[in-house]
């Protein structure tokens, strides 16, 4: 059902610091650029035990925005690319863009 609004979107991170000093001069730098892009942590921490599989990062983010182009225009921001630099080879992350549900859920394939 299209209700006019766009679907808020998602980052979902894997994060695993080599190095702890940088760890924090990156974290400082893109939490920043996060919130000055309308950026909200919903989970940000470390990685709890998984209930099935296994997990190999040690920390575990949710970052919400308002839509796709917000994400991608916080991801290629002048401050976001600084703190990919700050972290390069000393920070290792995985990041997932996805858009939300819509409030009923997804729909099965016919």
């Amino acid at each position: 059902m299209e209700t006019g609004n766009p679907v808020s979107a998602y980052v979902i991170v894997d994060v695993d610091v080599l190095d702890e000093e940088a760890g924090l001069a990156y974290a400082l730098v893109a939490q920043k650029s996060i919130l000055s892009h309308g950026g909200r942590y919903l989970v940000a921490g470390p990685t709890p035990e998984p209930v099935e599989g296994t997990w190999d990062s040690s920390r575990f983010l949710v970052i919400e925005f308002p839509d796709m182009d917000r994400i991608r225009e916080w991801y290629d921001s002048p401050e976001y690319r600084r703190a990919r630099e700050i972290r390069e080879g000393k920070v290792r992350v995985q990041m997932l863009f996805t858009e939300g549900s819509p409030p009923e859920g997804f729909s099965l394939p016919a």
